[in-house]
């Protein structure tokens, strides 16, 4: 029942917004491609708080899907609102599909349909340019804490399996992507962003996430930490009502601004999650963490892979998620180790294709190195070195789901046989609170997943689960990627 309130919150939200949207037009997108390398979009400013564009090459868009780029933009510079990608290579004669959405005095709208075919090529200041002998793009040069550019493709590189977004080929056995958080704050990496958004479906955590107060670098460790929404605010904040459209990530209005209605309070809770999804996107590899796990009652880790377009769907898991390492943070359940993929938002399904390690101490005591290798035919997983699982995905995951009555497995039909998990995905390192999907229901839980009142019934039992948070933290040392 809640979750059909939450829904039914979303359409009316959104039906309003649309209703009063009517009277507005979303500036045209201005599409340039830079010469050689680089597609620039933009849109004068008019009192606009964010911009966001959603696009695909040569390929067009299923509706509102989040598109080969999929990028938030919250600052306008010079009058305009600008979304670059350096690394694409443009021909002559290659279309874009995209969509455009801006926040105006806290209302969204959208600019849908949007085709753009590069005709010609401009630099960097704007102004045309016709190249007589095109010349071969140049690598990109190296900037401190960039992502590890390949060398070019030579006679003594063995092509690998590994695809990197906006990379023609990579070597094999190479270094794509390293963080060290060796910087002095979060802002200063340059290869992540912090998201700001309120939480939905499938899971509907109880918490939000934003940057101030929960995310710092210290010691040479990412730290990852959840605050109390009060302790941030006021006594009453969850009773009241909160917008993020400053700020916001996400380009619904229910991610950006809520309000407390009996039930349905403000999540209690306010942790952090910053992604690559702007930076790096990759498909295959071997991604290695070292990590030091959350201790406390109903603590989740994102230690994960996520997909950076839904091309199998936006909702419940349809385009898959891969857990590089998960530990919740219940002593009860911390001595377990899980890893892998989760195609499903709901059981037997969510957690089938996990593996588990026990541990001869609960996982969150110490730091310890995660290793998962997504190769094309299968997963495996590591800690400390050690193996302790594979995932395989025979015939395709289309018929372990199917057997599970997995509604959206005919979905992955239209994949290979890692569909969905046969796309390119992101890095995203983060800390979630509860939810509906995550713990089973059990006598000193507060509150029941199908409940009505799951969330409010997880504050009221904060003298339960406050106190356990004395070590609540998720640090992270280092990430790296390397290609197959």
């Amino acid at each position: 029942m809640a979750v059909i309130k939450i829904h039914l919150l979303a359409l009316a939200v959104f039906c309003s917004v649309q209703s009063r949207a009517a009277s507005y037009e979303v500036p045209p997108a201005k599409l340039e491609a830079i010469y050689p390398k680089g597609l620039r979009v933009s849109v004068p400013d008019d009192g606009f708080s964010l911009f966001a564009f959603h696009g695909n090459l040569n390929v067009e868009m299923d509706g509102l899907e989040a598109g080969q780029w999929a990028r938030d933009i919250t600052k306008v510079k010079d009058g305009r609102w600008t979304f670059r990608d350096r690394n694409v290579e443009l021909k002559i004669g290659d279309k874009i599909y995209f969509w455009t959405y801006v926040i105006k005095n806290g209302l969204g709208y959208r600019q849908d349909d949007g085709v753009w075919e590069v005709t010609g090529y401009v630099d960097e200041e704007g102004k045309p340019v016709n190249p007589a002998t095109p010349q071969p793009p140049a690598m990109p040069k190296p900037v401190v804490d960039a992502p590890v550019i390949p060398k070019p493709i030579s006679p003594s590189c063995t092509v690998s399996q590994t695809v990197v977004a906006g990379l023609n080929a990579v070597c094999k056995n190479s270094l794509l992507f390293s963080e060290e958080f060796n910087k002095d704050s979060v802002d200063s990496l340059v290869n992540w962003q912090a998201e700001h958004k309120f939480l939905d479906e499938p899971d509907y955590p109880f918490n939000l996430y934003m940057s101030d107060g929960t995310m710092s670098i210290k010691d040479g460790n990412l730290v990852i930490a959840p605050v109390l929404t009060e302790d941030k605010y006021n006594d009453r904040i969850i009773y009241d009502k909160l917008d993020l459209s400053n700020k916001c990530t996400s380009t619904s209005v229910l991610d950006c601004r809520r309000e407390a209605s009996g039930a349905q309070i403000l999540p209690p809770v306010i942790t952090g999650k910053i992604t690559t999804k702007n930076k790096f996107a990759f498909k295959f590899g071997r991604i290695e963490v070292r990590a030091k796990m959350p201790n406390g009652n109903w603590l989740i880790p994102e230690i994960n892979l996520e997909p950076l377009e839904n091309f199998y769907g936006p909702h419940r898991y349809e385009s898959g998620l891969m857990r590089v390492a998960f530990v919740k943070g219940n002593p009860t359940f911390a001595k377990k180790l899980m890893g892998g993929p989760v195609l499903g938002d709901t059981e037997p399904f969510r957690s089938y294709l996990l593996k588990e390690k026990i541990g001869i101490e609960n996982w969150n005591k110490d730091f310890h190195n995660y290793t998962l290798i997504w190769r094309p035919d299968g997963l495996t997983l590591f800690v400390d070195g050690e193996q302790y699982g594979t995932v395989d995905p025979g015939e395709g995951f289309y018929n372990a789901a199917r057997q599970n009555a997995v509604p959206h497995a005919s979905q992955w039909l239209k994949g290979s046989l890692m569909a969905p998990l046969d796309r390119t995905f992101y890095l995203a390192l983060g800390l979630r609170v509860g939810g509906i999907n995550d713990f089973a229901d059990a006598p000193d839980k507060p509150w029941t997943n199908r409940g009505r009142k799951a969330l409010v019934s997880f504050y009221e039992g904060k003298s339960g689960w406050e106190p356990t948070w004395y070590d609540a933290n998720l640090k992270v040392d280092y990430i790296r990627v390397h290609s197959l």
